[in-house]
């Protein structure tokens, strides 16, 4: 596995390392102090697996760079690591297709079992997301996930919900399964019914909280 750390602090930086030691001790950690170096990171290692992103960089917006990332280089996922809790900036980062948003203000021990998470190939929601009333359901009490069945959606609807908590676009998603842009916009239709989502980050939001995992190698 390889990950890069994009951060401007060094002290966050070698922090994030040794988590990510903790989790992945044979993982080769890289490390970028602002968007061009990381820019220039990710062109360089086109076997990136994760991008840990601060949101507040020096040369540019993290939001910025994100967008960029998501446009270039879709197969690789985004977790932002920042020091807001604003509920507008969370969803945001999901809407760009992150698969995990980690507050810095978070104990060792949530940083630990977010991105724990995350490698399993789930996403990580933060709680203040989810405590609203409008927000998706919590999590399920059984440890198994609910089913294609459970939800009313079909296998290929399943694997089309896969796609897009990895940040797919539609047009992506048409690309990895083959088919047609209206047969996928049709599929996302029933997935936003399904999870009671009037958004695909609504969606994505709801997913994460049902612990659904993605499925990486979907074709």
């Amino acid at each position: 596995m390889k990950i890069l750390v994009v951060d401007d602090h060094v002290l966050i930086r070698e922090a994030l390392r040794g988590v990510l030691k903790e989790l992945a001790a044979d993982a080769t950690i890289l490390e970028a102090a602002d968007s061009r170096q990381a820019t220039q990171m990710i062109a360089d290692n086109p076997d990136l697996d994760l991008v840990l992103l601060d949101l507040v960089l020096p040369d540019r917006s993290g939001f910025e760079l994100l967008a960029d990332l998501r446009e270039e280089y879709p197969a690789v996922s985004v977790v932002v690591l920042s020091a807001t809790r604003d509920r507008e900036e969370i969803k945001k980062a999901f809407d760009l297709g992150v698969v995990g948003y980690i507050p810095k203000s978070a104990g060792r021990e949530v940083m630990l079992n977010a991105l724990e998470l995350i490698f399993s190939g789930s996403i990580y929601v933060p709680p203040e997301i989810l405590d609203r009333p409008q927000a998706p359901p919590a999590p399920l009490a059984s440890s198994q996930p609910p089913s294609a069945a459970g939800l009313g959606l079909t296998e290929r609807q399943m694997e089309v919900l896969s796609l897009m908590m990895q940040g797919m676009s539609n047009k992506a998603i048409c690309r990895a399964l083959d088919l047609a842009e209206p047969t996928v916009k049709n599929h996302v239709t029933a997935i936003l019914r399904a999870l009671k989502a009037t958004n695909r980050t609504e969606a994505v939001i709801a997913a994460g909280a049902l612990r659904l995992a993605p499925q990486r190698d979907s074709k």
